[in-house]
């Protein structure tokens, strides 16, 4: 099982009497793309926060990299677990430029010195197409351009795993392109993704699998052409043919 980016056993999550997550198990190969699919509230984001190790389960094991992370008497801080995470709101600092954005986290948690901490951003942001922003502030830049910020920082941590919470769900349509292209031009490259996203062509095309879940349980996993073209289940059926129409 080497091989395996990811691999969750059984997690469980509660937030009061809601069960968020209950007993899912996933595995991941490395470069492997898994796209998550699922009405909202069904516990997509509560799995992307709990790889990243912004949420412990109650119950249940995860891996990374073949490293347990999070388990019975096991927790492993975000910034131990090189998962890089991007954020459906972006969540840059309002006061900081492009460049500063990206160099922050670099200095504080990967403790690099300023010269490589900029060298290493100007690479990344040069990676998602924007350089030239290097010295403006989000709120000089479009929507599609924050993401694509967002994406740049996360990448300047050397992440092994990126996870994504519906990376598009805030751009006006003309931007959504912008940042899936950079998405896909991290798979080509090899990187391992977990994705949360209504974008079915996307799925369609860079996943390897698709998980569907409701009400905090995975329903069916298969790959995009089986999942999409002939779902086994009939929730599964359910959740397509309303969002295939929209």
């Amino acid at each position: 099982m080497d091989d395996l980016a990811v691999r969750c056993v059984g997690i469980r999550k509660h937030f009061g009497t809601l069960c968020a997550v209950d007993g899912v198990s996933l595995a991941l190969p490395r470069g492997h793309i898994l796209a998550l699919l699922g009405p909202s509230g069904c516990g997509k984001t509560t799995i992307l926060r709990l790889l990243a190790g912004l949420e412990e389960p109650e119950a249940g094991t995860i891996e990374i990299g073949g490293r347990l992370v999070a388990g019975p008497g096991v927790y492993v801080p975000p910034e131990r677990r090189r998962v890089g995470m991007v954020f459906q709101d972006y969540a840059l600092f309002p006061h900081l430029t492009v460049l500063q954005n990206v160099t922050i986290a670099q200095q504080k948690v990967r403790k690099r010195n300023n010269d490589e901490a900029r060298r290493v951003a100007m690479s990344v942001l040069e990676r998602v197409g924007i350089p030239e922003k290097a010295d403006s502030y989000p709120r000089q830049l479009s929507g599609g351009q924050q993401q694509r910020v967002a994406i740049a920082r996360a990448l300047a941590m050397d992440p092994k795993i990126m996870l994504f919470d519906e990376p598009t769900s805030a751009l006006d349509p003309e931007m959504i392109k912008e940042v899936l292209d950079v998405m896909l031009d991290l798979a080509k490259a090899g990187m391992t993704m977990v994705v949360v996203t209504h974008e079915m062509g996307f799925a369609r095309a860079a996943a390897d699998r698709v998980l569907f879940m409701d009400e905090g349980r995975v329903i069916e996993t298969a790959a995009p052409d089986q999942l999409f073209n002939n779902p086994r289940e009939q929730r599964t059926k359910l959740f397509l043919s309303k969002i295939l129409t929209h």
